[in-house]
Order: C-alpha cells, then structure tokens, then sequence
C-alpha cells in the first residue's frame, strides 16, 4: 500500500520540530510553480538581469526563516500556494523595482556585444550572488523608516556622506549612523542566511 503525501500543514509541522526532509518535499512540491510565475511575471528588459531561479531561492529563504519563527501557519487541509505566490510577487515587484531605479534602469540600458562579452569572462561578478543580495536589501529598505531609505538608496548609488547630507537636508553624523544601522542589518541579514 502505497504511503500517503503528507499534506503541507503536516509537512510545516515536520519543518518546526526539526525534520531534514520537509523543507526538500516542500521545496519540490513548489519550486517549479514559483519558478513558472518568476518567468510569467518579469519584463523582458529584467530577463537578461535576474534568473527566475533567484526569485524562487529567496522566496523559500524567506519562507522557511519566517516560518521558523511562527510566524507562517497553514490550515489542516490547506495549501501554502497562496502564501508562496503572494510573497513571490512581492519579490518579483522589488526586483524590477530595483532595477527601474535611476542609474540602474533597465529601461534605458542596452546590452550589447561588449557586454556579452564581459558577463562571459571569469572577472565578471557572480551575477546570482549579486541578484540575491539585491532582494536582501531591497527587504532591509522595505523594513527601514521612510526618512532613512533615501539616504542608504543614495549612498548605494556612489554618493559621499557630505553630498547625501545636503541632498536629504541631514547632518553628517546622522548619515553616518542611518548608514552604520543599515550596514548592522545587512550583516546579520546575510549571517542568518548562511
């Protein structure tokens, strides 16, 4: 007699008290519906830039982490879909949000030969890793009181303390410290996921 799939709620349960194959069976039973909706959902400007297996990445590390917290619970006989896909189009709408953003727009690049070729060469940057950083700190910006998120997007696009200062109407020091607060979050956003 064939075992019985365990049903979502079951396999959260699992997930809670420590199981080593609930996370994988969950991962399984979504990652190609995620992934399918990564490749629906971005515009043909962010295919060249995020790979659709990023989106599915970060919406399962943001699942499981937050799920370990308690904070995510599925109804005996329910399904986690509808959680996964609200929270993969979250990310999906950051991203391309991240790369609309001034300097960054992916609207007015054009990728060309020479860029081609750059990303082919063993000196060009790990574009996945990059990727996941972006979503980890586009989360952070979401997180961050309003009156600070210029000042880290404006430090994030090059700009010196003084210029970000005078641009936000700010003093030195509390650039310095919105950035130090910042840069903190960061870091043990990035040792959590290790």
């Amino acid at each position: 007699m064939p075992e019985e799939t365990p049903s979502d709620h079951a396999l959260l349960s699992r997930f809670r008290r420590g199981s080593d194959d609930a996370p994988t069976l969950l991962y399984l039973r979504y990652a190609e519906r995620l992934r399918a909706l990564a490749v629906a959902q971005r515009s043909p400007g962010l295919a060249a830039r995020v790979d659709p297996e990023d989106i599915v990445q970060s919406v399962f590390r943001t699942f499981f982490r937050r799920a370990a917290e308690g904070q995510y619970d599925v109804p005996e006989g329910e399904e986690i879909w509808k959680l996964l896909l609200v929270i993969g189009l979250h990310k999906i709408r950051a991203v391309g949000a991240f790369h609309r953003a001034a300097r960054r727009d992916v609207r007015l690049t054009a990728a060309g030969e020479v860029y081609d070729r750059a990303i082919d060469t063993k000196s060009g940057r790990d574009d996945s890793a990059l990727d996941i950083l972006r979503l980890v700190i586009d989360e952070l910006l979401e997180g961050l009181p309003t009156s600070h998120r210029p000042i880290v997007e404006l430090r994030i696009e090059g700009h010196e303390i003084a210029e970000i200062a005078r641009r936000t109407h700010r003093s030195k020091r509390t650039v310095e410290r919105v950035l130090q607060e910042f840069r903190q979050r960061l870091d043990a956003q990035i040792r959590e996921g290790d």
